[in-house]
């Protein structure tokens, strides 16, 4: 079983999706009618990329915007605050139901709803209180007026602010129900002096002190071998082992209730693509190739998957979902996803240990989000190593082409030293390019065989089969 694939040449001067250039997109493809997933791994660690059966690479130095291979490591990958926030929203929508659907895909829940502790702290964690006190109605201050009023109690003019503000937080968020309001003091008024009633004012850094030694003795038992009020906090808790962190899977996989709302089941099989599926002895259970993951909820499609398992790496092909779930961010949520699937499968294949998510492309806002996946790192176009991207990114601040590799004497090591030995398919028969140009005598294509030669590097050119006619 071999690759066959017909190098197509130099495509430029065509419309460019990313900054909507008519004439700036450059790039050299080729058909494959059949790619083998060694092939491939070796092609994508060049810089080439597959859409459908057309695999292309950009001509980087000439593009309009350089599109940059990027890869994931899975085994150290942690999740960030933001890739937290995208899974627990998706467990709290399957656990209790519908959720706020204000968010936008790059917005998940607010962090305050996460790590609440006990008394008065917990509850002005939960509460939003950057309400816009022009956005409430005059309807509203009278009702809270009228309210006092029949309590017997007068309400002066000047502290209305400060009953809206009062009032107007004290819903639970998510809930809906009514909960004690706490009282949020203004500023004395000018000539007026400060409130002596009133407590005074705290700062932020104080309450997340306290916030905190709330929280480290609600896991001490009996506030055993804890500070006094006021008194510096240790550096680590009785209990740290059990403040670690969740992992990837435990966030993924928590367990939903007996009564929860909604159902998130997953299927798997191979779809049609030029990748020929292969099987190991090492190998994951099932096999290398092109699969479709589908995400089905409650009975209904909502999001489909495509991704290549390699020798090396899981690469992400493109997503496509149902837009009425959008709120679910559920291109963040399928990404970590297929990053915990890549963790699954290496530990059948040790070898397949890296998550492959397409192109990085700095200059266009929109495809900077992969960055977000870390640690990563971005293939230099020039030498066709991995380079940290937190190295990379001052220089791409300064230029959108660079080569990453610090290192002025370092060569691309696959590059093709011996044209003649790539392998030809020429009228049913295969043979090197060495022969076929004798037998041929005709050096009309012997530019475009060369340039294929350079683009696909030594390995490549001496496996597949290049199609001529």
């Amino acid at each position: 079983m071999a690759s066959l694939v017909e190098y197509k040449g130099l495509k430029a001067g065509y419309h460019c999706g990313y900054c909507d250039s008519e004439e700036g997109k450059v790039s050299c493809g080729m058909w494959a009618h059949s790619l083998t997933v060694r092939d491939y791994q070796d092609l994508i660690d060049r810089g080439w990329r597959r859409s459908g059966k057309y695999v292309y690479k950009p001509v980087m130095h000439q593009t309009c915007c350089p599109q940059y291979t990027i890869r994931c490591r899975p085994l150290q990958f942690q999740p960030s605050k933001s890739h937290k926030k995208v899974l627990k929203k998706m467990l709290k929508f399957l656990a209790k139901g519908e959720i706020s659907r204000g968010n936008c895909e790059d917005e998940p829940m607010d962090s305050t709803m996460e790590d609440a502790v006990g008394g008065d702290f917990a509850l002005i964690n939960k509460l939003d209180i950057k309400c816009d006190l022009k956005t409430l109605s005059n309807d509203f201050k009278q009702s809270l007026e009228s309210e006092e009023k029949k309590k017997g109690k007068n309400v002066k003019k000047e502290d209305s602010n400060e009953l809206i503000q009062s009032q107007g937080i004290e819903e639970k968020l998510g809930s809906g129900e009514p909960s004690r309001s706490v009282r949020v003091h203004t500023a004395p008024k000018p000539g007026k002096g400060a409130d002596l009633s009133k407590p005074p004012c705290r700062k932020a850094k104080e309450i997340r002190k306290e916030r905190k030694r709330l929280k480290l003795m609600q896991q001490t038992p009996a506030g055993e071998g804890f500070p006094a009020q006021g008194q510096p906090l240790p550096l680590f808790s009785p209990k740290a082992k059990s403040n670690q962190p969740k992992s990837l899977e435990e966030l993924i996989f928590e367990t939903l209730p007996e009564n929860a709302s909604h159902k998130l089941e997953f299927t798997r099989f191979l779809c049609s693509s030029p990748l020929e599926a292969e099987s190991a002895p090492d190998g994951p259970d099932c096999g290398y190739g092109s699969f479709h993951q589908q995400y089905w909820l409650d009975g209904k499609i909502i999001a489909v998957g495509v991704i290549d398992i390699l020798p090396s790496c899981v690469s992400s092909v493109y997503l496509y979902y149902d837009p009425e779930y959008s709120f679910l961010s559920l291109g963040v949520y399928s990404a970590l996803r297929e990053i915990a699937f890549t963790r699954q499968l290496h530990e059948k294949a040790p070898q397949l240990s890296y998550y492959y998510m397409g192109f990085y492309i700095h200059s266009c806002p929109k495809m900077k989000y992969k960055g977000q996946y870390r640690p990563s790192d971005l293939l230099c176009p020039e030498t066709y190593v991995w380079v940290p991207i937190e190295q990379c990114l001052p220089s791409l601040e300064t230029t959108k082409y660079c080569r990453f590799n610090q290192d002025p004497e370092a060569v691309d090591e696959g590059r093709s030293k011996e044209p003649d030995r790539l392998q030809v398919f020429h009228k049913k028969a295969i043979m090197p390019y060495g022969v076929y140009r004798r037998q041929r005598k005709d050096r009309s294509e012997e530019a475009a065989v060369l340039q294929y030669a350079s683009l696909v590097g030594q390995a490549c050119s001496e496996r597949m089969l290049l199609f001529r006619s």
